[in-house]
């Protein structure tokens, strides 16, 4: 049985992509070209798909961008979400773009009249919508409520959206609230998941980029996941989306969530007793072993101390030594190899294990 108990949601349907019901933890990022500019935007489409990206999301700014959909929607190899805020009439012209999804803050689109015009086209067409609420743009009534964008008056909102959609008759949707704060975040979802069924998106808005926005992320959407909350997840970082994905599918794979056709790395932190360069070690052979499209695990170790142990547990392994390596496989030393060609040979034995296993 999993370690992790994953709330049994209502399951939509994002072109073929199922998200919800029992549905594996769906990866999704977001395209940061102009889409208007069709080419620029199904070349980063391709690139997130190469990376495992599942879903994309594309940002409509005006009549053009909602035109442009047509396009990357007859090429894109992945699900396509049109981001929409404030004109109603942008969600509806992406929907008859060929939309999959749209994403929508009822708080920012104005009255509910205009929330129902985008209903509408989407029952038309049989897409969902994700009602996504934020922090920044939340209802005035609500803010002054509760002095500010806590956590209640987010859940609020959201709910309060919630129902309003149901009492129009629509209930193929998603929800997300989002908050650039770990612990509102964590309680937003923690709150609306035992108000209702509907798949949860996942993660922190506007986390900010390199180690500080993956810390804040990771943190706060390993909580969720370990509590079985979210059906899916964007690590939202101020870099290239590509770097989304690769942080979304480490995360989920240490979670043994989602297993990724790669290597799973193990490298040990580096102490006094190394006498081999194991950080740029580690980094080459992640680079040169980067074709490897099967789940093996590969262990690089600076001494041989955590090395034989480690190495029980990986299918491949490097002990470094002084100014040499041992390649060891499947727990045994096959190879002892100078530094210098510690790469090249330990390549060849992964190739060598690869033929094997096919």
């Amino acid at each position: 049985m999993s370690w992790i108990r994953r709330k049994k949601t209502k399951q939509i349907s994002v072109g073929s992509v199922k998200i919800g019901g029992g549905a594996p933890v769906v990866v999704q990022s977001m395209t940061n070209t102009d889409t208007r500019d069709v080419e620029a935007t199904l070349k980063q489409i391709d690139r997130l798909h190469k990376k495992g990206c599942e879903i994309v999301r594309c940002a409509v700014v005006d009549k053009n961008a909602a035109y442009a959909l047509k396009k990357i929607k007859e090429k894109s190899p992945i699900p396509v979400i049109a981001d929409i805020h404030f004109d109603y009439k942008l969600a509806i012209a992406s929907i008859e773009s060929g939309a999959d999804c749209v994403r929508i803050n009822p708080g920012n689109i104005g009255s509910f009249d205009k929330t129902k015009e985008i209903i509408k086209a989407a029952t038309e067409y049989g897409i969902p919508i994700r009602v996504g609420v934020n922090s920044g743009s939340l209802e005035k009534n609500l803010i002054d409520k509760y002095n500010g964008p806590s956590e209640e008056a987010l859940v609020e909102s959201a709910y309060n959206w919630i129902k309003r959609i149901e009492d129009f008759g629509f209930y193929n949707m998603k929800i997300s609230i989002k908050s650039s704060d770990s612990k509102t975040t964590v309680l937003c979802y923690e709150k609306i998941s035992k108000l209702t069924d509907y798949p949860l998106h996942i993660g922190v808005t506007e986390a900010g980029s390199s180690m500080e926005g993956i810390v804040k992320s990771v943190s706060t959407t390993a909580i969720l996941l370990r509590k079985g909350i979210g059906d899916t997840i964007r690590i939202s970082l101020s870099e290239p989306p590509e770097n989304e994905v690769d942080v979304c599918y480490e995360l989920l794979n240490s979670l043994h969530l989602r297993k990724k056709h790669s290597i799973d790395f193990v490298s040990c932190p580096t102490c006094g007793r190394i006498e081999i360069d194991l950080i740029d070690l580690v980094n080459e052979v992640k680079k040169r072993l980067s074709y490897v499209d099967k789940p093996i695990k590969v262990a690089i170790m600076g001494c041989v101390v955590n090395a034989l142990g480690e190495s029980k547990e990986a299918d491949l392994a490097i002990a470094g030594g002084r100014h040499f390596g041992l390649i060891i496989k499947k727990g045994k030393i096959v190879r002892k190899v100078q530094e210098d060609r510690l790469i090249d040979e330990f390549t060849e034995v992964v190739n060598e294990f690869l033929q094997e296993k096919s």
